[in-house]
């Protein structure tokens, strides 16, 4: 709740919104493929596992964004499931139905626990989650009221937390894919992308225990596959927007590799580091020089 509290409050002000505002694009396009590109190499490193699986996956994605571009994913899905049918590894004994019913608990003032888990747990939202969301949406075309999202995200933690949904934030990864053009071709309709996943995340609330245990029947290789080939466009839109203005290039690869590379100081994720490093090279290559008198 402190934690949640202290969102609000960087909302309310503007702080962050005026932070965030110093941010190029290019950079937050950058930081996007990076955090991006590990589910993208990890859908193909599957292959050592699940040959057969995986490169079936694979070949159908590309044959379906020929044809049914929009269904491509789904189709993906399909042809995965019958595979793993096929070959025997569907482990139905994993499935569990059970409902999800929230729990309230009493919150209880504690010096130490705002010292070690809120005040972290404040930075890193801010810094590993909201941070890369913000750029994600700008990197999409977007430019919507910062604050007003920031605020309303803490008063949401605020509300929920004594039931356990703490530290709500922008939801970069999710976002990249509902703001991207196979959403939808006209970027005034992407809407229904963001409606259609509150209501998928509702109903996965409600069976949450159920949906850790579906994804459980399958072979991990599928789901890495799956997620990887459903972001290949995003990061493709996301390095193309990057290296784009070639004289903002070097920066935002710096930001890239930082990113791409996971780097963790002191436990804050590699999308703010590579949004900071890329910040100090884009001031070094690109502040005006004072001329001599």
């Amino acid at each position: 709740m402190v934690c949640a509290a202290l969102i609000v409050l960087v909302g309310v002000t503007g702080w962050f919104e005026r932070a965030m505002a110093r941010i190029p694009q290019t950079l937050g396009a950058a930081m996007l493929a990076g955090v991006l590109l590990r589910f993208g190499m990890d859908a193909f490193r599957s292959l050592e596992g699940e040959f057969v699986l995986v490169a079936t996956m694979a070949l159908v994605y590309l044959v379906a964004r020929r044809f049914w571009s929009r269904y491509a994913i789904p189709l993906v899905l399909l042809v995965g499931l019958a595979v793993v049918a096929a070959q025997g590894h569907l482990r139905l004994d994993e499935l569990h139905v059970a409902l999800a019913r929230p729990v309230f608990v009493m919150p209880e003032l504690s010096l130490a626990a705002i010292a070690s888990v809120a005040l972290p747990l404040f930075i890193v939202t801010m810094a590993s989650q909201n941070v890369p969301g913000v750029a994600v949406i700008r990197a999409a075309g977007y430019e919507p009221p910062i604050s007003p999202l920031i605020t309303w995200s803490g008063v949401s933690a605020l509300v929920l937390a004594p039931f356990g949904a703490f530290a709500i934030n922008l939801a970069a990864i999710v976002a990249a894919i509902g703001m991207g053009k196979d959403a939808h071709d006209d970027p005034s309709k992407r809407y229904v992308s963001g409606v259609s996943f509150g209501a998928f995340f509702i109903l996965f609330g409600l069976f949450g225990a159920t949906v850790a245990s579906v994804f459980s029947m399958f072979p991990k290789e599928m789901v890495f596959a799956l997620a990887g080939l459903a972001l290949i466009g995003t990061i493709g839109s996301g390095l193309a927007a990057a290296v784009g203005d070639e004289s903002r290039r070097e920066p935002a690869l710096i930001t890239f590799l930082v990113t791409a590379s996971g780097l963790q100081l002191l436990g804050i994720g590699a999308a703010f580091w590579g949004i900071v490093v890329g910040l100090i090279a884009s001031v070094i290559l690109h502040a005006p020089l004072r001329e001599p008198a």
